[in-house]
Order: C-alpha cells, then sequence, then structure tokens
C-alpha cells in the first residue's frame, strides 16, 4: 500500500496497522508536520515494537535530543519552523544516531543536498509503510554495529589515516574524525581494500546491502562528506582518489 497525502485518518490508519507488544527498546524521533503522515510513521514503527516519540515542528524535536537519548531520526524537509536540511545540520553538529529524510521532491539536488549535510537515507512521498520500515531496521542495524564491540581488534593506518573497525574510531594524525555509521562503513570498506579499486557499484552493495540501482549519487555524495571532514582538497585529494568511470580507491 503506498500513502500519500491525507490518504487516510488516524483513526483509519490505526485500523490497518494494529500495533503490536513492543519487543524493541529504540527510540526514533519522527518530524513532520502533516499530521496524518507523522501519526501514520508513528503507527507503523510502533507496530514494529518501537519507541516513537513525535513532534510537528523542527524546534521542540531539537530541544527533545538536547536532553532525551535517540537511535534514529526520520524528518521531512519541509517544516514550518525551520527546514529539514537545516535540522540535518544541528543534528550532525552533536549526533551521530541516524537520519532519515522524507521528501515530496524527487529532484536528485535535493537527495544530494540531504546526504551532502549528513543524512544517511530518504524516502520520497508517497511511500509505503514496509517500505519505510525497512529501511528503519537497516539503518538500525548499521547504528547498532557501528557502536558495539567487536571481538577483535581491526586497525589500518595509512599515512596517519587511522580506522578501527573495534572501536569504531577515526583519527587523522592523531585528530578524531567524527564519522556517521555510513561514512564509517564507507571509509573502512575502501581502508580494507587499499591499493585497489573499488567500483561503486561493490561499494554500494557492501555498504548499504542492497542491489545498486544507478546509485552513483548517494556514493558520491558521501565521498564528498568523508573528504570534507578528512580536510580533502577536491581536486587533488590525499587519501580518496576517484578512477573516472571505475570507482574509488585509497592508496598507500
Amino acid at each position: 500500500m503506498i500513502i500519500s497525502r491525507g490518504a487516510l485518518t488516524f483513526r483509519g490508519i490505526c485500523c490497518i496497522f494494529k500495533v503490536g507488544v513492543s519487543v524493541l527498546s529504540e527510540k526514533i524521533l519522527v518530524v513532520d508536520d502533516e499530521h496524518e503522515i507523522a501519526d501514520l510513521v508513528e503507527v507503523c514503527l510502533a507496530n514494529e515494537g518501537f519507541e516513537v516519540v513525535k513532534f510537528y515542528c523542527g524546534e521542540d524535536a531539537l530541544k527533545f535530543v538536547q536532553t532525551e537519548a535517540c537511535d534514529l531520526a526520520v524528518l521531512d524537509v519541509m517544516l514550518p519552523d525551520i527546514d529539514g536540511f537545516a535540522m540535518v545540520q544541528k543534528l550532525r553538529s552533536s549526533f551521530v544516531f541516524p537520519i532519515i529524510m522524507l521528501t515530496a521532491k524527487c529532484e536528485d539536488t535535493d537527495k544530494i543536498t540531504g546526504l551532502m549535510l549528513g543524512a544517511d537515507d530518504y524516502i520520497t512521498k508517497p511511500f509505503s509503510p514496509p517500505e519505510l520500515v525497512a529501511r528503519v531496521k537497516t539503518q538500525l542495524r548499521r547504528y547498532t554495529r557501528y557502536n558495539s564491540a567487536a571481538p577483535k581488534a581491526n586497525e589500518i593506518d595509512i599515512r596517519g589515516l587511522t580506522i578501527n573497525n573495534d572501536s569504531h574510531k577515526c583519527t587523522l594524525n592523531g585528530k578524531e574524525v567524527i564519522l556517521t555509521p555510513i561514512e564509517f562503513s564507507v571509509l573502512w570498506y575502501l581502508c580494507s581494500h587499499k591499493n585497489t579499486v573499488v567500483s561503486g557499484e561493490e561499494l554500494f552493495e557492501a555498504v548499504w546491502g542492497e542491489k545498486y540501482l544507478d546509485s552513483s549519487n548517494t556514493i558520491m555524495a558521501h565521498i564528498a562528506r568523508i573528504r570534507e571532514k578528512l580536510g580533502e582538497p577536491p581536486r587533488k585529494p590525499k587519501y580518496i582518489k576517484t578512477v573516472w568511470g571505475v570507482g574509488y580507491t585509497i592508496e598507500e
């Protein structure tokens, strides 16, 4: 079923998605000024056992996360007081939990902007509830791996760039580089395949765990974000190099 604006009342939604017994503990922040969409997202996620905290404006949500821990955020791009892009920037200044953006626009520029600012994924309205739930679970699995200890220390050092898959920390010349879970996964995969050109298709399927369907914009946005955090000059990067028409590589 595809849900569009104004398609269902909250009562109608509840009749379709009965909230079940909670079996998960993750707390999801939902921010959307369209009440019916926000209510739908709340019911879909609560039905899967998630704890949902819902807001209809951005500023109230930002105040909430300053005092309460969250595991993932679902944000609408168009909010009445602060747009979703600005909200992503504010969240990324302090938090690394996954962010999924809801947008009524389908232009690549909007998607790239969100990814460049630190969003992990996006869903275009109208959307299907199963897709929303699947994407939330995918991001949470990655976030859980990011925050859990691995059984063995696993560290790579490439010319001052150190990345540790045990602690999930990255440092550049001794200074910590704060990466989101997806950014860490992208950089780790490239570092663990150093001196090898990794194609966009291989990188996407390894990190996102989904079939590659012309997702080059998603990859480019995350690579650009990582380069920015590493202080890399766009035209002559020291670490992540683009092999045009082939993929990306990090050389020792």
